[in-house]
């Protein structure tokens, strides 16, 4: 598939808001029958424009609500340092996003925990033991507010 249409785009928008949305639901809404829409969901997914579907949890029902965001300063930026570092990185699993920016700093992490002393303990035992890792910051979200699209 090389590139997408306006009814694509539609797809992927909708689908987006509500990954359960059935297809006569979705058909409905873009203008196009159930068989080129689901055709098109197909295609979609074996292109790669979706890579899945997913829920979305109520962090405060399961507990583990404390976010804190990481800067992530590097003392080797070479590129055999960041892949080591973008590997060990995915085996820590209170770590829900990690992203490299451009700035005076490398990366920056989401971590979901428990509370403040677990993410005390991940910081001190995982993350501050990840290779090439200098130096961090940590910022405490006190309020989620939770994007539209997601309600």
């Amino acid at each position: 598939m090389a590139s997408i249409d306006n009814f694509d785009h539609k797809i992927l928008k909708l689908l987006q808001g509500d990954g359960r949305m059935t297809i006569t639901e979705l058909s409905n809404k873009i203008g196009l029958s159930k068989t080129p829409c689901l055709k098109r969901i197909k295609k979609l997914e074996a292109a790669g424009y979706i890579k899945g579907y997913t829920a979305i949890i109520d962090h405060e029902l399961i507990k583990n609500n404390h976010i804190a965001f990481v800067q992530i300063k590097m003392d080797d930026t070479k590129t055999n340092a960041l892949n080591a570092f973008n590997r060990a990185i995915k085996e820590i699993p209170e770590v829900e996003q990690c992203h490299m920016i451009a700035s005076n700093f490398d990366y920056l992490l989401k971590v979901r925990t428990e509370n403040m002393e677990s993410y005390r303990k991940v910081l001190g035992e995982k993350i501050s033991s990840l290779p090439n890792v200098q130096h961090s910051s940590t910022f405490v979200v006190m309020e989620e507010i939770v994007s539209s699209a997601l309600n």
